[in-house]
């Protein structure tokens, strides 16, 4: 998922001068996307980890010591650990005594243990003060950057909307969905069983005109889709040859190309009277049957 940060700007940062260190055990995903997070915002970050030199990734300016000395340098901490890993707090009773932990684990399943985590962690540590938070937040949420308000606020910029785009898109959709459904008429009108109910100018009106119209909305659905793609994206061109959308459109544009030219007056009369049964040089003057070569009566 790709986050756009130009319409934001940072809020004033908070000097890490005024506040102590936040300490935070746990250097998994969420200890390290949390401990990144708070580093964004100005504060500074202490880790506490079993084994400080064995902990890597994690986020650059964020110290990383043992535990006693984490809690030590720090009012609040934040266990991003598990419950089953609870049990070495009871050796830190001392110097947990008075501070605030947070906890932010969740269990596996409902009603797993008969009482919460937080409830667990305060008869573990009677004299410390448990909160509950953070528990509805992923890491890939911190990360991906669309929970981080208390940084950042929209910019008083604004940005038109991209009418074209619209235009585009609503266009190739509407010409699709009418040219399919000219394309259903007429596959419909076809069957012998319908065909044979219709009269002949019914039938050549759907078969000719709206075939046409069919044809038209189709070819324009087509370019639709293509767009600008067809000059200015190269891409799709690959060892010199148009992509199929290109392809599909020669037959289209050549018939609909020459319906142009024969429906013009010049042209479409004289394919009229052609149709008409009319001959440029008759062997029969006007006027004579043709069986006989006597006057018509």
């Amino acid at each position: 998922m790709e986050t756009n940060f130009s319409n934001m700007i940072p809020l004033p940062s908070i000097s890490s001068e005024k506040c102590k260190p936040i300490c935070i055990f746990g250097t998994g995903d969420f200890g390290r996307s949390l401990g990144c997070k708070m580093l964004q915002c100005g504060y500074s970050v202490v880790f506490g980890s079993r084994n400080p030199q064995a902990s890597g990734l994690l986020p650059k300016g964020a110290e990383v010591l043992s535990h006693r000395e984490a809690a030590q340098r720090a009012s609040v901490i934040i266990l991003a650990i598990h419950r089953e890993h609870y049990e070495f707090l009871t050796g830190l009773t001392d110097v947990l005594e008075g501070k605030v932990l947070v906890d932010v684990s969740n269990n596996l399943k409902i009603n797993q243990y008969p009482e919460s985590n937080a409830e667990y962690l305060a008869q573990l540590i009677p004299k410390a003060e448990v909160v509950k938070a953070f528990n509805t937040v992923s890491a890939w949420a911190l990360q991906s950057g669309t929970l981080d308000a208390s940084r950042q606020i929209k910019s008083n910029k604004t940005y038109p909307f991209e009418t074209s785009y619209g235009w585009h898109s609503d266009s190739y959709l509407a010409l699709g969905m009418l040219g399919f459904f000219f394309y259903m008429l007429l596959g419909i009108t076809s069957l012998p069983s319908v065909s044979n109910v219709v009269n002949w100018r019914e039938f050549r009106f759907v078969q000719s005109k709206l075939g046409y119209l069919t044809l038209i909305l189709c070819t324009a659905h087509t370019l639709a889709y293509g767009g600008e793609r067809f000059i200015y994206n190269i891409y799709f061109y690959k060892w010199y040859l148009p992509p199929a959308f290109v392809l599909s459109l020669i037959v289209p544009c050549i018939v609909l190309v020459l319906k142009f030219i024969f429906i013009m007056p010049c042209l479409d009369r004289t394919i009229t009277r052609i149709r008409q049964g009319w001959e440029r040089n008759s062997r029969y003057p006007k006027g004579l049957s043709k069986e006989k070569g006597t006057p018509a009566v």
